[in-house]
C-alpha cells in the first residue's frame, strides 16, 4: 500500500499498471453460481453481474485489448460483445481465482467503505446514463453505461492502493466544505484523478472509444459524453442524500438534455434511485433510494 504521492503522473499509473485489481466478492460468489449453470446460461446473464462491480467490468476489458488479434480491427467497447468474442467457456477459464476487494482490504476497513461507496454511486450513475441513452435512442447504449461506471475509476483504485491520500483527500473537502474534488486531489497528489485516468486507460490500450466517453473535456461536443457527465454529476450529488443543494441544477440539466417535462424528468430518475435501491446489497452502503420518503 502507498503512504505516500508518488513523484508525478507517470510514477502512478506504472504502478497502478501492475497491481491485481480485485472484484466484489459478491462478484465471485455470482460467477461461481453461473459457472454452475454453464449449459443454461447467456452471454447476458454474465454481463449483467459484471456491469454490477466497476473493478470486473475493468478487468474483462484490460484482458481483451491485452489478448486483442493482430488481425482484429474493430474494438470491444461492450462487455456483451466482450463475452460473445471469448466464448462462455474461455471466459471462466481466463478469470479464476480473482483477487477480492473485502480480503485486499482486510486490514483497512474504512478504504473498504471508502471504495464501496464509490462503486455504488458509479453504478448508480451507469443506471442514469443507461436509462437516458435509451430515451435518446442511443443504439449502443451499453457503451454509455461502462463509461459512466467507469468514470470514477482512478479514485476507487486509490482507495484500493494508497487509502492514506484517499482518506486525506476526503479529509480536506470535509474541512473544507467548498472545495471541489479536483483541487483536493491536486493538492494530494499533485494532479486531479481524471489525468491519472486517462493515463491508465491509455496504457492499458482501453477502446478509444471508452477514452473519449469518459473525457469530461469532450464534454461540449458530445451528447453522449454529455450524458456520463451529467450521470456522474446526478449520483455524486444524491450520494450525499436527496437534500444537497446541488441537485435541483443536476435536475434541471438532466431534463434541458432529455427534452422532458420536469415531472417526466423526476419520475426517470426516481425510477432509477429505485432500482440502485434495490441494488444495495451488492455494496453494503444505504442506498440513495432511503431518502425518497422526504421527497
Amino acid at each position: 500500500m502507498l503512504t505516500a504521492a508518488l513523484p508525478n503522473l507517470h510514477a502512478w499509473a506504472l504502478y497502478l499498471e501492475r497491481a491485481p485489481l480485485p472484484v466484489l466478492q459478491r462478484t465471485v460468489d455470482e460467477l461461481a453460481a453461473l459457472h454452475q449453470r454453464l449449459d443454461q446460461i447467456t452471454g447476458r446473464d454474465l454481463s449483467r453481474v459484471i456491469l454490477h462491480d466497476p473493478m470486473m467490468t475493468l478487468r474483462v476489458l484490460r484482458y481483451l485489448q491485452s489478448h486483442r488479434a493482430p488481425s482484429q480491427q474493430t474494438e470491444v467497447t461492450t462487455i456483451a460483445h466482450a463475452i460473445m468474442m471469448m466464448g462462455l467457456g474461455p471466459f471462466f477459464r481466463a478469470f479464476q481465482d480473482l483477487p477480492t476487494l473485502e480480503t485486499h482490504l482486510q486490514p483497512y476497513p474504512d478504504a473498504l467503505h471508502g471504495v464501496l461507496r464509490v462503486m455504488s454511486r458509479a453504478r448508480h450513475a451507469a443506471l442514469f446514463a443507461e436509462d437516458w441513452s435509451r430515451l435518446r435512442h442511443d443504439l449502443e447504449s451499453d457503451e454509455v453505461t461502462i463509461a459512466a461506471l467507469l468514470h470514477d475509476a482512478g479514485e476507487m483504485l486509490l482507495w484500493c492502493f494508497a487509502p492514506s491520500l484517499a482518506s486525506q483527500i476526503r479529509q480536506l473537502q470535509q474541512d473544507n466544505p467548498g472545495m471541489r474534488s479536483a483541487q483536493a486531489q491536486k493538492q494530494v497528489l499533485g494532479f486531479p484523478l481524471p489525468e491519472l485516468q486517462q493515463e491508465l486507460a491509455r496504457q492499458w490500450h482501453l477502446p478509444a472509444l471508452l477514452q473519449a466517453l469518459m473525457d469530461d473535456q469532450q464534454d461540449q461536443r458530445s451528447p453522449r459524453v454529455h450524458n456520463v457527465v451529467l450521470a456522474v454529476s446526478l449520483a455524486r450529488h444524491a450520494a450525499n442524500g436527496l437534500h444537497d443543494a446541488a441537485l435541483p441544477d443536476d435536475y434541471k440539466a438532466a431534463q434541458q438534455f432529455l427534452g422532458l417535462s420536469p415531472e417526466q424528468t423526476w419520475d426517470h430518475i426516481r425510477r432509477m434511485i429505485l432500482k440502485a435501491g434495490r441494488e444495495w446489497d451488492w455494496y453494503g452502503v444505504s442506498p440513495v433510494a432511503a431518502w425518497l420518503p422526504q421527497q
